[in-house]
């Protein structure tokens, strides 16, 4: 039997400690022990970013990413994106037709979160390069970039007006 290591992390705002095997990657244990399956696995390659995620606010593949490494660090999965930025950007994903199968949008959600807290007006052409960890294989990705700078907008206003309709 493997020794097994414990793992201490945050996610998503929450103290979660486990036991495992040196060899498991962040997206493992994310998935299988705490449940949360929001980031992908797509190609286990760090090529498609469905497994995107945030260390320290860092976006990260996840598949490739051994777990122990996260050990004392904060992680965020695009379920600790609901409130602030992340549910603006679901909104725009949403109303920009920015989601069809939906297999790319956890990582392209996490991708767009970071880029928009380095960047919090990007051009176009930033949009496009913040995204270019996540392949998406049924939009052709202008509608996702479209949602992106939506987003940005929407984020940009007043505060009093973001809850309007």
């Amino acid at each position: 039997m493997s020794p097994r290591y414990p793992l201490s992390m945050t996610v998503n705002g929450l103290d979660w400690t486990v036991s495992i095997t040196a060899g498991r990657s962040l997206l493992s244990v994310l998935r299988d022990e705490l449940g949360l399956t929001g980031a992908k696995e797509g190609c286990d390659d760090s090529e498609c970013g469905a497994c995107m995620v945030l260390l320290d606010g860092q976006p990260v593949n996840a598949c490739s990413y051994l777990a122990l490494q996260a050990d004392g660090r904060a992680v965020t999965t695009v379920e600790g994106l609901a409130a602030g930025s992340g549910k603006v950007l679901q909104e725009a994903f949403l109303s920009a037709g920015g989601v069809q199968c939906g297999f790319c949008t956890p990582g392209m959600l996490i991708s767009a979160h970071a880029l928009l807290e380095r960047t919090p007006q990007p051009t176009e052409s930033a949009v496009r390069l913040g995204l270019a960890g996540n392949l998406c294989r049924c939009t052709g990705y202008q509608k996702i970039v479209q949602a992106v700078l939506q987003a940005a907008d929407v984020l940009a206003e007043p505060q009093t007006k973001q809850g309007e309709s």
